[in-house]
């Protein structure tokens, strides 16, 4: 890198011709080398101080120390002793670096990443106020019907940094144990054992903010005082529940550091007197919610109704969620049903019955409703206010709908920018909307909690509610993205990956999702044949929330046909880094690549 001189790839064409392309490997582009001037003064070396000056004032790193900047002059000086283009050095600036060292050091997405590696929002606030990374039906390998159940897919998706856990517990065939399956479907089950066990030992590798438990309950009575005892003796300490009381504010992720709570409905509770039922017929208002929509049944196979319980038989039933009316509520005493199971649950899943704003009514304990999506879209059209004033307080989970069964996923900004907190996804589902979630959970450290902006926060008076639908009247922000350079495909590659007559050529797409205001698309031209493509190419993105603005960046090879893949990441505008920096590239299941990375500059103003 940094060397002029010219090498060529060599292929084979159609008629067995040897065809030669150049290979230029790249250089610093115009715009380093006129910061690298104007902060030498014009000189051709940059001393520490000068280093230091330029992370400070142009790649905008305020934190950036003097000792910082040793640290990068020690690490390129290691690099120089075994480059053999600077064996010559001239010994009166052997503490100094030239611009070709400085381009190198910017290269490093270890030192240059393009986003901050350290937590950084306010973790005291109430679990309400974050958007946590949360997985759907988690101990499945692959499609919603036909997949093992196995306790690798939570591994894999704790050490990604996912802080919610969802698991269907079902009776064994003899009724006297627990399983872990997806019901009335051809999965193989995994005992719970295992899963709890998984979740202990890899649930704090990735992150120290709390995990949290969702269950899907299909057991009976004996069983589910079982589970409780099994959770409370492999987690012992590091459970935390507050008992009988109720939780009139969430607590903090900061104060749940390295604990594992449980959210799940409550054991259906049966009233002293006869439950009242609800009439209402309202399409809507009867849609379950939980990804227990998916449970193609209420019922295990191996279990009779008499043992265990069930919620309406509708279509889009819900086991996880009670459903009691808003005076029941409020007014009438319950007898408990496994009292130890009750006390171990944290975040309660209750479902208030009556319209659909009394369902979100917020006031007295908070608590968690689950919507598929579908039923969060319908409800957004016409009560999207009270979503976000229930969401302020109260936790919102939305799920895959139950047609996916691919375990493809949906679009996560339908949930975020009404203020659900738990966005659940099929981390086995790969695709562009996988990469927005794992885009998203970049931000703040990935440490799988991200502090929701202010603007799904504040409290507005009727007739001047924030509308995430309509086009923000707020001053809107510009970012100015900058694509200079790709390198690493030729590292990590066979010449032929892509083409096989000849190089790559490549472009870049970028896009902007977030507020539908503030969607936008762009794309380079085509570098033809060449493995290290140079675009030098600005875009200008007009954003109303930038907070909630995710970059989406792609790298593709042009052909005549569908156009191959060659990396993607995807990165939280408001959380960018100003200046220079390596974007490194992942492939479609999100993992990294070793050595492919682009060159760009962000900055939003």
């Amino acid at each position: 890198m940094g060397n002029n001189m010219a090498t060529h790839n060599k292929y084979k064409s159609l008629l067995f011709f040897i065809r030669k392309f150049k290979v230029i490997e790249p250089v610093p582009p115009q715009d380093l080398e006129e910061a690298f001037s104007k902060f030498t003064g014009g000189e051709s070396h940059m001393s520490v101080e000068q280093l230091h000056r330029f992370m400070v004032e142009h790649q905008g790193e305020k934190h950036y120390t003097l000792s910082d900047s040793e640290k990068v002059f020690e690490k390129v000086l290691q690099e120089r002793k075994t480059c053999q283009e600077t064996v010559k050095v001239d010994h009166n600036r052997e503490h100094e670096i030239a611009l070709d060292e400085l381009f190198r050091f910017l290269l490093h997405n270890d030192f240059n990443a393009p986003l901050k590696a350290q937590v950084h929002h306010d973790m005291g606030a109430p679990l309400s106020h974050y958007f946590i990374y949360t997985g759907h039906n988690s101990y499945l390998t692959g499609n919603q019907l036909s997949s093992d159940c196995s306790k690798e897919p939570i591994i894999k998706a704790l050490k990604r940094g996912v802080r919610i856990i969802e698991l269907d517990l079902w009776p064994t065939c003899k009724k006297d144990d627990i399983k872990v399956d997806h019901g009335w479907t051809l999965t193989n089950p995994v005992s719970v054992v295992k899963c709890l066990e998984c979740i202990k030992e890899y649930g704090f590798v990735a992150s120290q903010y709390p995990v949290i438990i969702t269950i899907e309950d299909h057991l009976t009575t004996d069983l589910r005082a079982k589970f409780a005892e099994m959770v409370t003796q492999i987690f012992g300490e590091v459970l935390y529940y507050p008992g009988e009381e109720c939780l009139i504010e969430f607590p903090s992720p900061e104060s749940l550091k390295n604990r594992i709570i449980i959210s799940t409905k409550p054991p259906r509770e049966r009233f002293e007197s006869n439950q009242i039922k609800d009439n209402s017929n309202s399409p809507l208002l009867n849609e379950s919610e939980s990804s227990e929509e998916e449970s193609f049944g209420n019922a295990s196979p191996n279990s009779s109704r008499n043992e265990v319980e069930t919620e309406d038989t509708q279509n889009d039933s819900d086991p996880d969620e009670g459903s009691i009316s808003a005076s029941e509520y409020d007014q009438k005493p319950y007898l408990e049903c496994s009292p130890d199971y009750k006390r171990i649950i944290t975040i309660r899943n209750r479902k208030l019955k009556g319209c659909l704003k009394e369902k979100l009514r917020t006031e007295g304990e908070v608590r968690r409703l689950s919507w598929s999506e579908n039923t969060l879209e319908k409800a957004s059209e016409s009560h999207g206010t009270d979503i976000l004033r229930f969401t302020q307080k109260n936790i919102l989970r939305v799920y895959p709908s139950a047609m996916r069964v691919k375990s493809t996923n949906f679009k996560p900004h339908i949930g975020w920018m009404y203020g659900a907190q738990m966005v659940a996804f099929n981390m086995q589902g790969h695709g562009k909307s996988l990469w927005l979630m794992q885009g998203m959970f970049r931000a703040n450290g990935g440490c799988g909690y991200v502090k929701k902006p202010q603007i799904l926060m504040q409290k507005h008076q009727c007739g001047n509610e924030f509308d995430p639908t309509r086009i923000q009247s707020v001053k809107k922000k510009t970012l100015k993205v900058k694509v200079y350079m790709g390198h690493g495909w030729s590292s990590d590659f066979s010449p032929t990956y892509f083409d096989k007559f000849s190089p790559p050529d490549f472009f870049t797409k970028i896009r902007i999702i977030g507020m539908p205001g503030d969607v936008a698309k762009n794309k380079t031209k085509v570098i033809m044949d060449n493995w290290f493509p140079v675009w030098n190419e600005e875009f200008e993105f007009s954003l109303s929330v930038p907070e909630l603005a995710l970059l989406l960046i792609q790298v593709k090879d042009k052909d005549q046909g569908k156009d191959d893949f060659a990396g993607q990441t995807c990165l939280p505008v408001s959380e960018l880094k100003h200046g220079f920096r390596s974007v490194p590239l992942y492939n479609k299941k999100g993992e990294k690549f070793k050595s492919v990375k682009l060159l760009m500059r962000f900055q939003l103003e």
